[in-house]
């Protein structure tokens, strides 16, 4: 169910794309333990990764539609971006990042009109250049209605950019930077690419204490022509969004990769520490821990997979991919916050030293929910949704598993970012429905029990408009299409219902939660504290099942993986 780099043979993949990962995990496995975390603490920049990505034309392979490219082997293609996604998420976050900022620095050339830019692009692609993406600002954050980059017009084709962005990685040393602005003239939306090497580009700092670079820079009368305009208008607009769509997708498998290596590290400790006469893995309550973090972090693979899927068969008469999307960004990276804190719970001080990955793992494992957009932001979204996906659902053909070698086409003609409330959903009693677990029956309770909430006791004008009572209830409409998808590649990847119903047990904990801290929301009414009360259920109790999930998923990793020295 979890990665481990030293067993793995991608076999699910071609050998192309299977030579990459295993050849990445390699560079990091002959980088050993001691030097990934001395160059963590002293801020080293990654220029090693970044000449490894070079030599190999790993980010070009990964990163290039196939039809900029003569490579038969070069493609976008989600299903392998993921498998790379996990694998710098194990290794560290700011690997990653370098790659997932590059990813959306790409979304808007690759989305955009000018051929030119995008034939430039492949080509600084192949040198082994990275990108940026320069959308949010200092006083605005990623509020795009109020950027202040100016460009304006000055004739024939030609303007001047001033301004500046903030929070901007791999600002410092990207082959492009694609910068969305306005037209100073017409207030019109546009993007375009600027070289951080010109003149004119001002590389202000790093504003963030980390081993990655998150710039703020500045343009000052930076010439633009219309060479470098990638779109304008509602198309700038649309590829702003619907970049974040791709990218936001990959901050769920950094914390996948981050929660798997720190569960190796964590369990393989405690299986060895002997406190008050018995091993600590013999106390019930650190099973517990264990067997719930496994689960959880097992629960995020399963469903941020499936998500995939749905990416990858997406269309413009099926959106469906638009919920399940910031959900992965959301709800996967604050499961793994979870993963991390049940974890740190049982190694306690082991945590803090100096010499684990954990200690990273502890720290970087909080910015993924903080990135793209904060939770509250992908909530707002997320709610958008649940009027049509639970009350008027639709017909699709079934999603297979897309693990296929082609190109992903629609994500870069995702085309209007409008409509989101008439995005329809097949009934999710299809999956709840194609299996019989204690645990899902119960969960199927609560789910009735919030369908009823949403017909009999709607919130009203004044708590639709109160966020803090919204992220609740979004909160529970969230964990009713994570279980969906959950249930759905279970079967894809023949989860044994042991895993699957233990997978539930934390599901009703978390539902009931929610609905409890709904019912504590000082504007809530009799009927809807009496529904939410309703809403609070205890898992079915069975020790066989647990004691199969310890003894056959948990405790087995003891030593199973240990970085190289």
């Amino acid at each position: 169910m979890i990665l481990n780099p030293k067993k793995e043979k991608f076999e699910h993949l071609d050998e192309p794309s299977r030579e990459i990962m295993l050849k990445t995990i390699d560079f990091f496995e002959k980088m050993g333990k001691a030097k990934l975390k001395k160059d963590y603490h002293e801020r080293v920049w990654y220029s090693d990764f970044l000449e490894f990505i070079k030599e190999n034309k790993i980010f070009a392979t990964l990163l290039t539609p196939s039809e900029y490219s003569d490579d038969p082997d070069t493609r976008w293609d989600t299903a392998r971006i993921c498998d790379f996604n996990e694998i710098l998420g194990f290794y560290g976050l700011s690997y990653w990042y370098t790659w997932q900022v590059t990813i959306l620095g790409l979304g808007p050339i690759w989305m955009g009109n000018n051929e030119e830019v995008k034939k430039k692009t492949a080509a600084l692609l192949e040198q082994g250049h990275i990108f940026a993406f320069g959308l949010s600002e200092k006083a605005h954050g990623a509020d795009l209605y109020s950027s202040e980059m100016a460009l304006t017009p000055l004739a024939e084709g030609k303007y001047v950019a001033d301004g500046g962005k903030y929070y901007i990685g791999n600002a410092n040393e990207a082959g492009f930077v694609s910068t969305f602005g306005k037209n100073s003239e017409t207030d019109e939306y546009v993007f375009f690419v600027v070289n951080p090497e010109h003149e004119n580009y001002d590389l202000v700092q790093n504003v963030v204490e980390w081993q990655g670079y998150v710039a703020e820079y500045a343009l000052s009368s930076y010439p633009i022509t219309d060479a470098e305009i990638l779109s304008t208008g509602r198309d700038a607009w649309d590829s702003a969004l619907n970049t974040i769509n791709v990218g936001k997708f990959n901050l769920g498998w950094a914390s996948i990769g981050i929660c798997t290596h720190a569960f190796y590290e964590a369990v393989t400790h405690a299986s060895g520490r002997n406190l008050y006469g018995k091993f600590v893995t013999d106390f019930p309550h650190i099973q517990q821990l264990f067997t719930d973090a496994y689960t959880r972090l097992a629960a995020m693979k399963l469903f941020a997979s499936r998500a995939g899927d749905y990416m990858r068969s997406a269309s413009s008469e099926d959106r469906r991919y638009l919920l399940f999307n910031p959900i992965v960004k959301m709800k996967v990276t604050t499961q793994g916050e979870e993963v991390i804190n049940l974890l740190w719970d049982v190694i306690a001080a082991r945590g803090f030293e100096k010499d684990v990955y954990f200690e990273t793992a502890a720290q970087d494992i909080r910015a993924l929910p903080k990135l793209e957009g904060t939770v509250h932001v992908n909530m707002a979204l997320i709610i958008k949704f649940m009027a049509n996906y639970f009350f008027n659902p639709d017909k699709f053909p079934e999603i297979p598993k897309c693990c296929d070698a082609t190109n992903d086409d629609f994500l870069f003609n995702q085309g209007a970012t409008k409509g989101l409330g008439q995005i329809r959903f097949h009934d999710s009693n299809i999956a709840y429905n194609s299996v019989d677990l204690p645990n899902v029956a119960i969960f199927k309770e609560q789910i009735e029990v919030l369908k009823q909430f949403l017909m009999t006791a709607t919130p009203s004008k004044e708590q639709a408009l109160d966020i803090d009572f919204l992220l609740n209830l979004g909160e529970l409409f969230t964990l009713v299409a994570y279980g969906q998808l959950i249930i759905e590649n279970s079967k894809i990847e023949n989860v044994e219902d042991d895993l699957l119903d233990q997978m539930f047990d934390f599901m009703i904990r978390d539902f009931s939660k929610y609905a409890l801290q709904m019912y504590s929301k000082t504007s809530s009414t009799e009927k809807q504290m009496e529904l939410c009360m309703k809403m609070v259920k205890k898992p079915a109790v069975n020790v066989k099942r647990f004691q199969n999930i310890w003894q056959n998923y948990v405790k087995v990793l003891n030593n199973a993986y240990t970085m190289n020295p």
